[in-house]
């Protein structure tokens, strides 16, 4: 579902009101934090949806890495998960579990434990889960909190919803895509612990909403405006290639674009193809960090450990518009 569909039905629900809810549906994050004691939150989230590759146990992969990300974005640690299965009526059961064992592969590695889940029959197969985590309250890290001057980092590349739009399309094979895959069955466990020992001001995972759509959540959580530095950003091969086929651009990129575009200022000398990237819809992307300049370097060198983390842009105080494509 777009921004655009989602916000018109949020805005219709009552504020929930809780001394010890400190994060709710109200800025948009990536999950939902509730204070069990003074040293102790819990971190709940959901997700699922459509098969994005051919083989079964990828995309289990997928889906679980995804679903575990909202809470590395917080800065908490999951702890347990529930399965939330979409399966036809007729499909071979092979299938599922190839699905269910892929997922299960990231439970295990993240250290997660599967205790439950929901199936129902439905048209196409979709996967996803619920998972809850923990984490202390003080040291939660959310999309609100970023300050002007702070550096913004990025741990994945871009583009992973205009690759498997051309694998669908049948532009690309799969063979050709193993890093878009690796990149998307990755967790973000590292880059999490690395942002709350740095204690980083503000976090989001860039998911459906792309690149722009979710620093849009972050501005506008924070009071601030965003400094997109478009060439800095990594672009995994072949996005921008098949970007320019209209048959390879996602329906949810060109409703991104048109629903986040009025508070949006694009640089001359930025290409079409490029700012269309940063609205791609992305599975299980990297997270977007907010961070004191002065540690941004340390921060950086610490990530790539594991991560190719990079720069994308900056904060600054609030403008006219909210996010600028330089």
């Amino acid at each position: 579902m777009g921004q655009d569909a989602l916000m018109q039905v949020l805005h219709q629900l009552p504020v929930v009101k809780d001394k010890d809810l400190l994060v709710g549906i109200e800025t948009a994050d990536d999950a939902g934090v509730y204070r069990l004691s003074d040293d102790t939150a819990v971190i709940s989230t959901v997700d699922f949806f459509p098969a994005i590759v051919d083989d079964p146990f990828t995309f289990g992969e997928i889906a679980a890495a995804n679903a575990l990300s909202d809470v590395y974005a917080m800065g908490g640690t999951p702890r347990l998960a529930m399965n939330i299965v979409c399966f036809p009526k007729g499909l071979t059961f092979d299938v599922l579990n190839e699905i269910l064992k892929g997922s299960l592969s990231k439970l295990n590695e993240a250290g997660v434990l599967l205790v439950g889940g929901h199936s129902i029959e439905d048209s196409e197969i979709k996967y996803g889960l619920s998972i809850t985590g923990f984490g202390h309250p003080d040291k939660i890290v959310t999309n609100s909190g970023a300050r002007p001057g702070d550096a913004l980092i990025l741990t994945k590349p871009i583009g992973t919803g205009v690759i498997t739009s051309a694998i669908k399309a049948g532009k690309m094979r799969e063979e050709e895509a193993q890093a878009v895959f690796d990149s998307m069955r990755a967790l973000n466990s590292h880059a999490s612990a690395c942002m709350v020992e740095f204690g980083a001001s503000a976090c989001t995972d860039v998911t459906g909403y792309g690149l722009i759509g979710h620093a849009m959540e972050m501005a506008k959580g924070s009071g601030v405006s965003i400094r997109i530095d478009a060439p800095s950003v990594r672009v995994f091969p072949g996005a921008l290639q098949f970007v320019a086929k209209k048959s390879c651009r996602p329906r949810t990129l060109l409703t991104n674009r048109e629903y986040l575009r009025p508070e949006v200022e694009v640089g001359a000398s930025v290409p079409e193809g490029l700012e269309l990237v940063l609205y791609d819809p992305q599975t299980s992307g990297g997270l977007l960090i907010a961070i004191r300049e002065e540690e941004a370097t340390a921060f950086i060198e610490k990530l790539r450990e594991k991560v190719d983390a990079f720069r994308v842009g900056i904060v600054v105080a609030k403008s006219r518009v909210r996010i600028y494509i330089e």
